[in-house]
């Protein structure tokens, strides 16, 4: 009876460790995510669209290096390196504007 009992703990101590690394995992991957920084989210191919401007409004990379996305604004169509730049830039896109 002892031996049933000691191997049922032994058991569900041994489930309990699997399912806590298993969650640990996932929070890592979590993380990685949300400590993605900006060049990473910029890396890769860049889009051929023609666009008014040289550099990214928000953070400043080269729109000819690093074009990923755009966004049309009282007629013309501004290039970004990344959706978060665009977003940023549609919040209030005068404060962006050097015309």
């Amino acid at each position: 009876m002892k031996i049933i009992k000691i191997l049922s703990v032994i058991t569900l101590s041994i489930v309990a460790i699997s399912c806590s690394k298993e969650a640990k995992t996932e929070n890592e991957v979590e993380v990685h995510v949300v400590e993605e920084t900006h060049n990473e989210m910029s890396a890769g191919n860049a889009l051929n669209v023609e666009v008014v401007n040289e550099l990214d409004p928000i953070c400043g990379m080269t729109t000819a290096d690093h074009l990923k996305d755009t966004a049309d604004y009282k007629g013309k169509t501004y290039g970004f390196c990344n959706t978060m730049c665009k977003e940023k830039f549609l919040e209030n896109p005068e404060q962006y504007i050097n015309e």
